[in-house]
């Protein structure tokens, strides 16, 4: 992270002087190098110093989102065995974790299961990592940022009536 300030500060000092084609390229390769930094660091457990807070923090208008995630199922494999490898990974046990809300969980014919949560914005990592350690293998997973939109669309559609 340290690195990143670093950088940052060196391409805000190149940019303020004049462009040329030399101080262009390094501010193209420092911002590649921050991309680069950024995303071998994403999986990798973040230092106690800015480790988020994991607590059962209710999800509140400020800090709560929902995430509609996609359980694939592998169709290649007999459903017994993807219970069973879901079994030894402890997929059930861990998932969802105490305090994340499940807003709904269906099964979708011929995709897998969807599973709708509300959770506090700093839990996102902690359901990732359930899902990356329990569900692969049976899953493939995807996830998509989700709101709630049926008071809205059903508003509107009255007022169209």
């Amino acid at each position: 992270m340290i690195e990143a300030q670093i950088v940052v500060q060196r391409i805000k000092k190149e940019t303020a002087m004049p462009q040329t084609r030399g101080s262009w390229i390094r501010a193209v390769v420092a911002a590649g190098a921050i991309a680069t930094s950024a995303s071998a660091s994403a999986q990798t457990a973040p230092s106690q110093a800015t480790t988020p807070p994991t607590e059962n923090a209710a999800p509140t208008a400020d800090n709560g989102v929902m995430l509609t995630v996609f359980l694939k199922h592998d169709q290649s494999r007999p459903l017994s065995e993807l219970n069973a490898q879901l079994q030894r990974q402890g997929f059930y046990k861990a998932f969802p974790p105490e305090g994340v809300e499940v807003v709904s969980w269906y099964v979708m014919m011929g995709i897998g299961q969807v599973v709708t949560l509300r959770l506090p914005a700093s839990r996102l990592r902690e359901v990732n990592r359930i899902l990356e350690n329990t569900a692969w293998g049976s899953y493939r997973t995807e996830f998509y940022p989700t709101y709630d939109y049926k008071a809205i669309g059903i508003a509107a559609h009255e007022k169209a009536q």
